[in-house]
C-alpha cells in the first residue's frame, strides 16, 4: 500500500490540450465529438450567420446573457462537482450551456483580425492545400529507373536490395562484403550490380562515401582529368582539412589555383538524396499572430481553425422529457459534463496562449521594432507571474507553437532565452550574443581568420564580458570552423 499523487482523467486531457499545436489539437477535438454524442461541431454557415447578426445588432440566438470573460488560469476538473439538483431539473445547467456557447462565439469574435476572416481568405487556403502532393521518394525514384532498365531477373534482385540500403541522403549504408554476406550472392556480382545503380539519377547516388559520391558526379561530368577529380581522389583527406599549401605541393600547382578548384568541388551535392527529404512537406501554422496597426502591436490567436463545439438541442430536449429512463438520463448528463468539460478547456487554452503572447510582445517591444539583436532576456518564470499560471502551463503552451510576428515567423520558445549582463548593467539575449558571434566571424579577413580569444576581446570592447568557451559553443552552434581550419592562403 502507498500513497500516491495522480492527475485526473479531465486534468490530463486539459493539459493535453494546452500543450499540442493546432493541427494536432483539431484531430483530438473531432476524435472526442465521435466519442461523446452530446457534442456537435457548429457549420461554418451558421457560424458566419450569428456573427452577421451580432455585427448588425440583431439579438443572439441564445436567450441567456453574456456570461464574465474566461479568466486567465487554467480551468481546474476539482471544481467540477456533482450537482445536487434533482436529476429532472436541467433548467439551471441549460441556461449555463446557453452561456458558455454565446462566450465562446464571442471569444472567437473578438480573438481574430478580420483580415484572417471571409471567404476569400478561405478560397486562398483552400486553394494552397488542394496544391499540395505527396513527393516521390528517393527510393521510388530508383526503383522506377530500375524498372526501365536493362538489368536481368537476377540483377533486379539484387538492385533492389541496394535500393533498400540507401538511406535519406543518398548513401549506401553497407560495404559490399555486408550485402554479400546477408544476401548469399557474391561480391562480385553485388559490385556489377552496384555499378549500375550508380548511373541513375541523381548523380552521386549509392556511393559509400563522401570521396566516392564526389568522384560520380565528376565523372558524370566527364571531368576524370580536371584538378577537381585529382583532388578529390588522391587528396580527400588533406581536403576536409582544408591543407591547402600540401594539396598544392601534391600537384605540383600554386595554392591559388587549388582554391579555385576547391571552390568548384563545394558546389557540387554532398548529399545526393536531398531533394527527396520530405522536409517541403511540414507546414507551420502559426498559432499566434502580431500585427502592427499605428503604434501599437495586436496579438490575436489562430481560432480559425479550432472548431466550435456545443451541446447537441437533441440531447437537452430529451433530457427534458419527463417519460427518457433514468439510466439514459444518468448517461447523458455525464456525456454533457464531459462536452462542458472540453468547450471550457478548449476556451482556456486559446485565453492562455493569447495571454502568454500578449505578455511576450509587451517585454519583447524592441525585437519586433529594431529586429533580432534586441531581443531581451526572458524567462518562463517571469511571464507565469505576469499570466498566473505555473511556469509548466507556461511551457506546455508554447511547446511546439509558432508565432507570426512583423520580424517573421518563430518558435515560442525562441523568445525564452537567458541573459549576459552588459557593462551599462543591461540584459542582452544570448541570441543576439550569438548573432554578433556570427557577424563578427562572417566579416573576418580570410587570410587571418580571427580566433576565438580575438573574438572575445572585441565582444568586451562592447560592454560584453563572456568566457572563451562560450565563444568556442556559439561558434560550433552556427557551424563554424576553428580559426587553422578557415585559413584561406
Amino acid at each position: 500500500m502507498s500513497l500516491s499523487q495522480v492527475l485526473a482523467p479531465q486534468l490530463q486531457q486539459s493539459l493535453k490540450l494546452l500543450q499540442v499545436p493546432t493541427l494536432e489539437l483539431k484531430a483530438l477535438v473531432e476524435q472526442e465529438v465521435q466519442q461523446n454524442i452530446c457534442l456537435e461541431e457548429v457549420p461554418t454557415a451558421e457560424m458566419e450567420q450569428m456573427d452577421r447578426n451580432r455585427d448588425e445588432g440583431s439579438p443572439a440566438n441564445d436567450p441567456a446573457d453574456l456570461a464574465e470573460p474566461p479568466t486567465d488560469v487554467m480551468f481546474d476538473p476539482a471544481t467540477e462537482k456533482p450537482s445536487s439538483a434533482p436529476v429532472d431539473d436541467f433548467q439551471a445547467e441549460f441556461e449555463k450551456l446557453a452561456n458558455m456557447d454565446q462566450e465562446w462565439r464571442d471569444h472567437f469574435a473578438q480573438t481574430n483580425l478580420p483580415a484572417r476572416q471571409g471567404p476569400e481568405a478561405e478560397e486562398r487556403r483552400q486553394f494552397m492545400f488542394d496544391s499540395l502532393v505527396a513527393g516521390t521518394s528517393l527510393q521510388e525514384t530508383l526503383l522506377e529507373q530500375m524498372r526501365f532498365s536493362e538489368m536481368t531477373e537476377d540483377q533486379r534482385r539484387i538492385g533492389e536490395m541496394i535500393i533498400g540500403n540507401i538511406d535519406e541522403r543518398g548513401r549506401l549504408n553497407e560495404s559490399v562484403d555486408a550485402l554479400s554476406f546477408s544476401s548469399g550472392e557474391t561480391a562480385e556480382k553485388i559490385a556489377e550490380v552496384l555499378k549500375i545503380v550508380q548511373t541513375f539519377d541523381p548523380a552521386g547516388v549509392a556511393a559509400r562515401d563522401l570521396r566516392e559520391c564526389l568522384m560520380l558526379q565528376l565523372e558524370r561530368a566527364g571531368s576524370e582529368k580536371s584538378v577537381e577529380y585529382r583532388i578529390v581522389r588522391d587528396f580527400m583527406e588533406a581536403l576536409e582539412k582544408r591543407k591547402m599549401p600540401e594539396i598544392a605541393r601534391g600537384l605540383g600547382l600554386t595554392v591559388e589555383e587549388v582554391q579555385e578548384a576547391v571552390k568548384r568541388i563545394t558546389c557540387l551535392e554532398f548529399h545526393p538524396g536531398r531533394e527527396f527529404l520530405p522536409d517541403d512537406d511540414h507546414y507551420i501554422l502559426p498559432e499566434v499572430f502580431v500585427t502592427k496597426v499605428g503604434d501599437d502591436y495586436v496579438v490575436t490567436t489562430n481560432n480559425e481553425q479550432i472548431p466550435h463545439l456545443r451541446i447537441s438541442n437533441h440531447y437537452k430536449d430529451l433530457m427534458s422529457r419527463a417519460d427518457a429512463p433514468a439510466e439514459a438520463r444518468e448517461y447523458i448528463r455525464e456525456k454533457i459534463r464531459a462536452g462542458k468539460f472540453l468547450i471550457k478547456s478548449l476556451q482556456q487554452r486559446q485565453q492562455t496562449i493569447l495571454n502568454i503572447g500578449k505578455e511576450i510582445v509587451k517585454r519583447q517591444r524592441e525585437f519586433l521594432d529594431k529586429g533580432r539583436a534586441y531581443l531581451k532576456p526572458m524567462t518562463m518564470v517571469q511571464v507565469a507571474e505576469v499570466v498566473k499560471v505555473h511556469e509548466t502551463t507556461v511551457s506546455r503552451a508554447v511547446s511546439n507553437k509558432y508565432m507570426e510576428t512583423p520580424q517573421g515567423l518563430y518558435v515560442m520558445k525562441f523568445f525564452f532565452t537567458s541573459g549576459i549582463q552588459t557593462a551599462s548593467g543591461n540584459g542582452l539575449s544570448n541570441t543576439s550574443v550569438k548573432d554578433m558571434v556570427a557577424a563578427m566571424f562572417s566579416g573576418e579577413n580570410t587570410g587571418k581568420p580571427l580566433s576565438d580569444q580575438e573574438i572575445v576581446k572585441m565582444l568586451k570592447e562592447k560592454g560584453i564580458v563572456i568566457a572563451r568557451r562560450t565563444v568556442a559553443k556559439y561558434r560550433a552552434e552556427l557551424n563554424i570552423l576553428p580559426s587553422n581550419l578557415r585559413k584561406v592562403y
